[in-house]
């Protein structure tokens, strides 16, 4: 069977793709870098500077609950851009989401503190927190399925999962810019000042992610849906709003979008933003050890999430997801056995391995999310399913975490809890339909063609 896009020959579809996906993964890295930088700054700095309190942990968990509150705006996020991204094309949303959230982390920077601004200068914070929440809540829908639809169905594990490699690459330039600032300055230096240079370096970053982004083209899938709602509207067939649509047809899948990344979404703060807490609060060392050790397991990290996401093309999605889930639950108490030994080394081997184990579920996941909906509810089915997964899970893992340990004073619960979460996301995975192989141009009523030899064909939209 052959592609019939306009695309072809084959080179010029590839050359394409990777321009694509280019853009996509930059754009990513960047707003994750600007979400990600706060999570670190919470746990190294905000508790003293923005919420202060006779107990360390109470500060830092204050500052966590303001962390969280960016989640709770990304669902709302993912609606409103969801539903102008399915009805006006991925693209421009994609511009506006990486505006916002570049423009809040550049505002952060200038902020006075709670010792010269009193309570304003906390709910500032909040307010451009809940901006941050806001602008990712579209982001990630977007950047993945622009991707996916501009991709083919076999290759489409691997291109989708690039812009997944935006999360640790964001988190690798966070924390990478924090390590270098606090091996270069006193810890006072970087209390008085120095921790706003990485929020204002998010001007700079935005203007070259707009540079790159404004360069992609729409998807094609969309382009061919949108002229078919056209064509409907001309003939008087009203639409509902996606976002209604999704619910009233698309509920289960939204459910099993929710599930997929519930171990995943807990999994990747337990390793990435509490451990810093973990390692300075709990077992006083000092913060260069954690994030010196994330900033080593980011890197891994993102070199393996493309290839967990080919293996998918592979093996299909479901059994490389169970790899990670069921790996991450009992990977769950080794790691804190092994962060408790206080070696730089062995912390570093007990984050790599768990973030090794969360890229198994993480790489496959865009394009099966992106696969379990319809072309013209896809950007609001999808975000809505992720970032519903992130109200539930990520946003509360730092917060129930510290108390876990504020209580207990034993990484014990915290593992449970993470088991707890990898079991969810196994069973969900289990029941759920496989979805590799799938044409996105066709409805989800109608079955995947099985993967063979041959990319299935792809609609063409006329364009060179």
């Amino acid at each position: 069977m052959t592609e019939t896009t306009s695309a072809q020959p084959g080179a010029r579809r590839s050359g394409g793709i990777a321009r694509i996906v280019g853009a996509s993964l930059i754009g990513t890295t960047i707003e994750w870098y600007d979400f990600f930088l706060y999570s670190s700054a919470a746990a190294l700095v905000f508790n003293d500077l923005f919420f202060p309190s006779s107990d360390p942990l109470v500060g830092t968990m204050i500052a966590f609950i303001t962390y969280a509150i960016g989640f709770a705006a990304r669902p709302l996020g993912g609606v409103v851009f969801g539903h102008f991204g399915d009805r006006i094309g991925r693209k421009r949303l994609l511009v506006l989401s990486l505006l916002m959230m570049g423009g809040a982390t550049f505002a952060m920077g200038l902020l006075p503190t709670y010792g010269t601004f009193g309570v304003g200068a906390p709910i500032l914070l909040t307010v451009l927190r809940l901006v941050q929440g806001f602008a990712l809540g579209g982001e990630w829908g977007g950047s993945v399925l622009i991707v996916s639809e501009h991709g083919g169905d076999k290759h489409r594990g691997f291109w989708a999962s690039w812009p997944q490699a935006g999360a640790p690459g964001g988190n690798l330039l966070a924390t990478g810019v924090l390590a270098l600032l606090a091996a270069a300055q006193s810890d006072d230096a970087f209390h008085s000042w120095g921790w706003r240079i990485p929020f204002l370096l998010s001007g700079v970053l935005v203007v070259i992610g707009l540079w790159i982004r404004v360069s992609v083209s729409e998807s094609p899938v969309f382009l061919a849906a949108q002229a078919e709602a056209e064509a409907d509207a001309a003939r008087g067939i009203q639409k509902k709003p996606p976002v209604v649509e999704v619910f009233r047809r698309s509920w289960r899948e939204v459910l099993g979008a929710i599930g997929t990344r519930f171990g995943e979404n807990i999994s990747y703060y337990i390793l990435t933003s509490f451990i810093l807490v973990y390692v300075t609060s709990h077992l006083e060392l000092p913060k260069s050890t954690a994030l010196n050790a994330v900033l080593i397991g980011s890197a891994v990290h993102f070199v393996t999430i493309p290839l967990w996401g080919a293996l998918s093309d592979r093996l299909r999605r479901k059994p490389v997801t169970m790899i990670g889930s069921v790996g991450m639950a009992a990977w769950a108490f080794v790691f804190f056995s092994l962060v408790d030994t206080e070696s730089f080394a062995v912390i570093t081997l007990a984050v790599t391995a768990g973030l090794l184990l969360h890229g198994a579920m993480y790489g496959p996941q865009a394009a099966f999310i992106s696969e379990m909906f319809d072309t013209k509810v896809r950007y609001s089915g999808a975000s809505m399913g992720s970032q519903l997964a992130s109200i539930v899970a990520g946003a509360l893992a730092p917060v129930i975490a510290v108390e876990l340990l504020k209580d207990f004073a034993s990484p014990t619960p915290i593992a449970l809890y993470l088991c707890a979460a990898a079991v969810i996301t196994t069973v969900t995975v289990a029941v759920i339909k496989e979805t590799r192989g799938r044409d996105l141009t066709r409805s989800v009523t109608t079955p995947p063609t099985p993967p063979s030899g041959h990319e299935a064909p792809v609609v063409s939209t006329g364009r060179g």
